[in-house]
């Protein structure tokens, strides 16, 4: 595999970097944050309608532009670089690849071109109270009544599952257990009998929320083709994948913030960056950095190609990356100092978005177990 990335893939990456640099700077991030919806509308029609993001990775057929798990895996790592607060992880790494993983013809037709092109946004809600992202930890059921199906159940830490407007939702049968007996359904976000709530979370940047299912009715139809548990396990991959990317960003970004405050910082008459124990901190953060990279990229190349290794490399590159990210967050703000902590300062945002990303959809011990069984440990 060749791990570059080819002219026409880093001109995207240069594109989206003076985008972001535009509409994500520190100011409208905390202005994002700090609204109902968790992002600026305005941006996300941008992305949607200028840009055509979105569609990134959706095939041609369906209203996209046919690229690949490659250059979402680009643009997700420049977003993390600037912590963007937009419902683009959750409409197109989950919403729109659930769909693409386990929709029928039919409903990708009916649904992913609206997604393609910014119109409807998406989320999968799938964890639920005790925090689990495996498919045997799914306890919300549904049964079927005639032409109708029944949900019953609360989902937690679902990715802006307050404002989506289509909520694909994992579920089992009733009276099924482990990973038999499960299905994913597609609920409107206006769907009677759904309750979604605004949780209050330590990362502002990245809003979450709990949906409660009472007997929520739904047509046959809204069961997203026949999938089961492996579908349901690939569309995690795949979102793990792309998580990675974010999170790699913002390790890369903690690293150059360090380096550069370390170069002006001074104490003692000199810059704190030729003291030695700040040089090694450093050194640290880069090759965490390092490592993670080659990990995701490794990753979206499986991904890409749908390689059998894919959930094997999905972790390998999750764990790195929330490894990584989290250490130079950590390595960052001892490098800043007291101002590290302060709220003026962009270093808070960035290892509070650094913390809850390990959390999303299995933390690093979630991911070495997966890694140990892959490979017969």
């Amino acid at each position: 595999m060749d791990f570059r990335f080819t002219d026409e893939q880093e001109e995207l990456r240069e594109m989206a970097r003076a985008f972001l640099s535009e509409v994500s700077g520190s100011e409208q991030v905390r202005a994002a944050m700090a609204s109902e919806l968790g992002h600026d509308p305005e941006v996300w029609k941008r992305i949607g309608s200028e840009l055509g993001w979105p569609s990134v990775h959706i095939p041609e057929e369906y209203g996209g532009l046919g690229l690949g798990d490659v250059e979402l895996v680009a643009l997700m790592e420049t977003m993390g670089e600037s912590v963007l607060c937009s419902p683009f992880f959750a409409t197109v790494c989950l919403g729109a690849n659930a769909l693409l993983v386990a929709g029928s013809e039919e409903q990708k037709r009916a649904r992913l071109p609206a997604i393609a092109e910014g119109q409807v946004t998406a989320t999968l809600a799938h964890a639920e109270r005790g925090g689990g992202w495996d498919s045997a930890d799914v306890t919300t059921t549904y049964r079927r009544e005639a032409d109708e199906i029944r949900l019953s159940g609360t989902k937690r830490f679902v990715v802006d599952g307050h404002v989506a407007d289509l909520v694909v939702v994992s579920a089992r049968a009733e009276g099924s257990a482990g990973r038999e007996g499960l299905a994913l359904f597609l609920v409107p976000g206006d769907a009677p009998g759904l309750v979604r709530t605004l949780l209050p979370t330590m990362d502002q940047t990245r809003h979450l929320a709990e949906l409660e299912l009472a007997e929520v009715r739904l047509p046959a139809e809204a069961r997203l083709g026949e999938a089961g548990a492996e579908a349901l396990d690939e569309i995690l991959q795949r979102a793990a994948v792309a998580l990675a990317a974010e999170q790699v960003g913002g390790a890369q970004r903690c690293l150059e913030m360090s380096v550069a405050y370390a170069k002006e910082r001074e104490q003692y008459g000199r810059p704190i960056g030729s003291f030695q124990a700040i040089k090694h901190k450093c050194a640290d953060m880069m090759v965490k950095v390092e490592a993670a990279r080659s990990a995701l990229y490794y990753a979206a190349c499986v991904a890409a190609e749908s390689g059998e290794s894919l959930a094997l490399a999905a972790s390998m590159a999750k764990s790195a990356a929330s490894d990584a990210y989290f250490f130079n967050a950590g390595a960052a703000l001892q490098i800043f100092g007291g101002v590290g902590f302060t709220w003026e300062y962009d270093i808070h945002l960035y290892f509070k978005r650094a913390r809850s990303s390990t959390a999303l959809l299995g933390d690093v011990v979630h991911h070495r177990e997966r890694i140990a069984r892959a490979l017969g440990l």
